[in-house]
């Protein structure tokens, strides 16, 4: 799955938990709503709407899985098509396949990869949308701001007779049209009049004024312009538009409890009268304004109903603070009981794939060239699965990886002492299967170069009943040291494509209980180890600790395949106090190139920053 497909999924997720979060949120504000007061606080809508924000956005940030209580959602693989060649994801799939293949991520990636994808391109055509939008508003604006007449004599409109001093009035622009008296502009700020207006009262219209200059002095621009916002970005949440409709409900009420403090109920009954004028004289309003008629038929009712006779404020800190650890509780929720997404192939759909030359073989079978591939990385310290991609539960042979365990063995035994003793020099007799190994050897350069006769050395020395405990005492795959049947090679064979096998989630297993030293040694056998285990650090800052493993498929007639090899590299990353193991087997062609671990080590490295800065 290429790192597109990985994004998409993380933001399909994150979409999901922000609906969520926003049912959560509204559920809480309808409860407030019950209480006198609450629907007046402007805070209370602003700050439901920035937690929903944040649940959306947390989802997307790194590593936010590990908060996470609830395990991964494992998505099986459900393409129509299958690979000729095992599946790999992003780069390895690149390095793994050969020219004359079809694109194995391509045929690999299934409906769900397709519907993200599908509903991230949705989401951006849906904020381009809703930017346009927000933009054909603010046109509409300017332009009647344009064709208005600019008030530079204030006193000549009865509305500012009344005017607080205090309150610097903003840019005043008279229009003939049929709008509300609005206040629009964040950092130039307008104040449109109809003309109309003057037909008003001297009272009503000096009421109506001094609604929009309190709206100045509050700042409800701003606050107007953070719930737009957050309701841009996102638009698909209709809990987004219930909730900044809210607080543009909550603006006007206090609004109009700050204008009518201290009034006569005949000013009161007048002020009503002039929101029913206005409301049956305007044609539409603008939501990037804040406007006196900002009131629909529905609401009337109720905003006239609070202007004669108003709420009162809720009593004391402990409701806002109720209120607010309310929606601190349904933010922790929504990334707590958020997954996190893990990816494996359907076994059983792809064997009822139609049959090709490619998949001929029986699926699971060792020959078979599409039989298996797995990248698999979990959290070292919870266990947690991070990534799981492709059949991790399939047993083969360790190869070289299995020296982890044979150092581990050494080192506590004592056979092993330091990073370069014992050194053993190369005799007659000994696996030669590779130039490098025709040399005086040493702990270092045998983990590095997979020198089999060393292992072998090691393992001789320990003899077959402590090398058969220790198998069993790290549970190291299906435990099984016998060997070849009949030929009695267990103690130096037999995790080289004989009995000795493991799955690549029992390799991470064997991995956590290295890394949290959790097997029955001493501190000196897992020092030595790490010391001696070929390591890196990539650009990102994590160190890489690994060992590659390659070995032949041993067809049915227990001859070895010339075509196929198993490719392992196995370890762990370190960044911090957080370390990850991982696992990465792939079914590969043989090539001249080199060996089959080495070219997956190669391709996964590639792909491994990416995948680490994603968790």
């Amino acid at each position: 799955m290429s790192p597109l497909d990985l994004l998409a999924l993380r933001f399909l997720l994150a979409s999901c938990g922000c609906l969520a979060a926003g049912l959560g949120v509204w559920a809480l504000t309808a409860l407030c709503r019950r209480f006198a007061g609450f629907a007046a606080q402007r805070s209370l809508w602003l700050l439901g709407q920035a937690t929903v924000l944040a649940a959306f956005l947390v989802v997307l940030l790194p590593h936010s899985e590990r908060l996470r209580m609830v395990p991964p959602i494992e998505l099986a693989e459900t393409s129509q098509a299958r690979p000729a060649v095992p599946s790999a994801t992003g780069p390895l799939a690149a390095a793994a396949a050969p020219a004359n293949v079809p694109n194995v991520e391509q045929s690999q990636r299934s409906w769900l990869a397709y519907g993200a994808q599908a509903w991230l391109l949705m989401y951006l055509l849906g904020l381009a949308y809703s930017i346009t939008k927000l933009w054909h508003a603010r046109r509409i604006l300017h332009g009647l701001s344009a064709a208005g007449c600019r008030l530079h004599a204030l006193d000549q409109h009865d509305g500012f007779a009344g005017a607080p001093t205090r309150t610097p009035a903003p840019a005043v622009v008279e229009v003939d049209a049929p709008i509300s008296p609005m206040l629009f502009g964040l950092f130039r700020p307008r104040l449109l009049l109809p003309l109309h207006l003057r037909s008003f009262a001297a009272a009503q219209q000096q009421m109506i004024v001094e609604h929009e200059l309190t709206h100045l002095r509050r700042g409800d621009l701003y606050w107007m312009g953070a719930g737009i916002l957050l309701q841009t970005l996102l638009w698909f949440n209709p809990f987004m538009r219930l909730l900044r409709e809210n607080l543009s409900w909550a603006q006007e009420l206090g609004c109009d409890r700050d204008v009518l403090r201290g009034r006569p109920q005949a000013q009161r009954k007048a002020y009503a009268a002039a929101l029913v004028a206005q409301l049956t004289l305007q044609h539409r309003t603008v939501k990037t304004a804040l406007a006196f008629g900002g009131v629909s038929a529905s609401t009337l009712a109720a905003r006239i109903a609070l202007i004669r006779r108003p709420a009162a404020a809720p009593r004391g800190p402990w409701a806002r603070c109720a209120s607010l650890a309310g929606l601190l509780g349904i933010f922790a929720a929504s990334l707590a009981l958020q997954p996190a997404l893990a990816w494996r192939i359907d076994a059983s759909a792809a064997a009822a794939q139609p049959t090709t030359e490619a998949s001929a073989w029986p699926l699971g079978d060792a020959a078979s060239p599409t039989a298996l591939s797995c990248t698999a990385l979990a959290d070292a310290a919870s266990g947690q699965r991070l990534v799981l991609e492709g059949q991790c539960d399939e047993r083969v042979t360790p190869a070289s990886t299995f020296n982890i365990a044979v150092s581990l063995m050494g080192y506590d035994s004592g056979i092993l002492s330091d990073q370069h003793a014992p050194s053993l020099p190369f005799k007659k007799g000994y696996a030669d299967w590779n130039p490098s190994w025709r040399a005086t050897t040493d702990p270092s350069s045998w983990l590095k170069n997979s020198v089999v006769w060393y292992a072998q050395q090691v393992t001789s020395r320990l003899g077959a009943a402590r090398f058969q405990r220790y198998v069993a005492d790290f549970n190291y795959g299906n435990h099984d040291v016998s060997g070849d049947a009949g030929k009695d090679n267990g103690l130096t064979l037999s995790w080289v494509s004989s009995s000795l096998k493991i799955s690549p989630l029992e390799q991470l297993a064997f991995l956590r209980s290295v890394v949290k030293r959790d097997l029955p040694l001493t501190a000196k056998a897992y020092d030595m180890t790490v010391s001696i285990m070929p390591s890196q650090t990539l650009a990102n800052g994590w160190e890489v600790h690994g060992k590659t493993g390659t070995a032949a498929v041993v067809l049915a007639d227990g001859r070895d395949d010339q075509k196929h090899q198993y490719g392992w590299y196995v370890g762990w990353a370190t960044k911090g106090q957080r370390s990850i193991v991982f696992a990465r087997l792939l079914l590969d062609r043989r090539q001249a190139s080199g060996a089959a671990g080495t070219r997956v080590k190669a391709a996964f490295l590639r792909d491994l920053p990416a995948r680490l800065d994603a968790l």
